[in-house]
C-alpha cells in the first residue's frame, strides 16, 4: 500500500471504476467504470524519480483514450441501430466491440504499446497495469465472446507474439509485458469454453505475477545482467524468484502448472485441438526464456567469494520468500487434491 495519501486516493478510485464496470447494466455504464478507472491510473504513473514515466503515461493515455472512444462510439452506433440493452448473438458487432477491449489489454495485434509502457513504470505500477487494470475489460468481453476465425485468429497471433517477442528481451518489464501477452492468448481460449476458467487462470496468472514482481521489487532487479552476480550469499532469493518465473512459464510442478492442465483437458474435449497445440507450443517458448535466464545465472556467469561472511534476511524478504514458495510450491499439490475430490 503506497503511504502517500493522494495515491491512496487515486487507488481507491481506480478500484472503484473497475467494480463499477463489474457491476453496470448497461454498456454506458460499463464504459463509465472503465473511464473512471482509466482517469485514476494516469495521476499514479506521473513520478518525479523516473524520467521515463511521463512518457509512459502519456503512451497509456493515448491508447487507452482511443480504445475508450472507438468503444463509446460503436456503442452510440449499434443504440441506433438495435436495441443495447440485451446482448445479442450478432458476432459481426460483438467483435467490433471486442476490438477497444482487446486494445484495452494489450491482445495482439494491439500489443505495441504495452512493452514500452511498462518500461518506464515502477515495479507497483507494473503490477497494477498487469492485473488490477485487465479485470473490467476481460469481464466485458467474456460477456460477448464466441468462438469464431476472428477471436481464434486473437488467440493464435497473442501466444505466437508473445512468446517470440521475449526471446530477444534483456529486461524484466518487457519478458513480463510479453509473458502477459501470451496469457492473455491462454485466458480467450478459455473464455469459449467457459467462464469460471478463465476467472480460474487469471486469478492465479495474479498470483505468480505478484511472487515475479514484488521479489524483483524488493531486491531492485530491472534487467537479466543485474541477476547474475547479485545475491550470490542469498541464494534462497534467487532461487524463489526463479521458482516463480517458472510457475509463472507454466512448468508442471508449480502452481501455474495447473490452469493449463485443466484448459488443455477442456480445449481437447471440445475438439479445439490445432489451438491447444499452439498455445502449448508458445508455452515452451516463454519457458526458454525463462530457463535462459536461470541457466546463466546459476551456472555460467555465477561467482562466490569464498571468505564471504553470510548476512542475514530483511523481513520483507523472508516475507515475500514465504508467500512465494508456499503458493507456488504447495499451490499445485493442494489444486491437485482439489481436483481429485472434486
Amino acid at each position: 500500500m503506497p503511504n502517500n495519501s493522494t495515491k491512496i486516493l487515486f487507488l481507491m478510485t481506480l478500484i472503484s471504476g473497475m467494480l463499477i464496470s463489474l457491476c453496470a447494466n448497461s454498456w454506458m455504464g460499463a464504459w463509465m467504470g472503465l473511464e473512471i478507472n482509466l482517469l485514476s491510473f494516469i495521476p499514479m504513473l506521473s513520478s518525479n524519480k523516473n524520467m521515463f514515466s511521463t512518457e509512459s503515461s502519456l503512451k497509456y493515455f493515448l491508447i487507452q483514450a482511443a480504445a475508450s472512444s472507438t468503444l463509446l462510439f460503436l456503442i452510440l452506433l449499434k443504440t441506433n441501430l438495435y436495441e443495447m440493452f440485451y446482448l445479442m448473438k450478432f458476432s459481426t458487432w460483438n467483435n467490433l466491440i471486442m476490438i477497444p477491449l482487446l486494445m484495452k489489454i494489450a491482445c495482439a495485434p494491439f500489443h505495441w504499446w504495452l512493452p514500452s509502457v511498462m518500461e518506464g513504470l515502477s515495479w507497483m505500477n507494473c503490477f497494477i497495469l498487469l492485473s488490477i487494470q485487465k479485470i473490467a475489460p476481460l469481464m466485458l468481453i467474456s460477456y460477448m465472446i464466441t468462438n469464431s476465425y476472428f477471436i481464434q485468429f486473437m488467440i493464435t497471433i497473442s501466444a505466437f507474439i508473445g512468446a517470440i517477442g521475449g526471446l530477444n528481451q534483456i529486461s524484466l518489464r518487457k519478458i513480463l509485458a510479453f509473458s502477459s501477452i501470451n496469457h492473455i492468448g491462454w485466458m480467450l481460449a478459455i473464455m469459449t469454453l467457459g467462464m469460471n476458467l478463465w476467472l480460474m487462470y487469471f486469478i492465479i496468472y495474479t498470483i505468480n505475477i505478484t511472487a515475479v514482481i514484488f521479489l524483483t521489487a524488493s531486491i531492485n532487479l530491472s534487467y537479466i545482467s543485474q541477476t547474475f552476480n547479485t545475491f550470490n550469499h542469498k541464494k534462497i532469493i534467487k532461487f524463489t524468484l526463479f521458482i516463480s518465473m517458472m510457475s509463472l512459464g507454466g512448468l508442471p510442478p508449480f502452481l501455474g502448472f495447473f490452469p493449463k492442465w485443466i484448459a488443455i483437458q477442456f480445449m481437447t474435449q471440445n475438439l479445439m485441438i490445432s489451438t491447444s497445440m499452439i498455445l502449448i507450443i508458445s508455452s515452451l517458448l516463454t519457458l526458454y526464456y525463462y530457463m535462459r535466464m536461470m541457466y546463466t545465472t546459476l551456472t555460467i556467469t555465477n561467482s562466490e567469494i569464498i571468505w564471504f561472511t553470510p548476512i542475514g534476511l530483511k523481513p520483507n524478504h523472508m516475507k515475500m520468500i514465504t508467500f512465494s514458495l508456499y503458493s507456488l510450491l504447495f499451490g499445485m499439490l493442494a489444486c491437485t487434491l482439489m481436483l481429485l475430490m472434486y
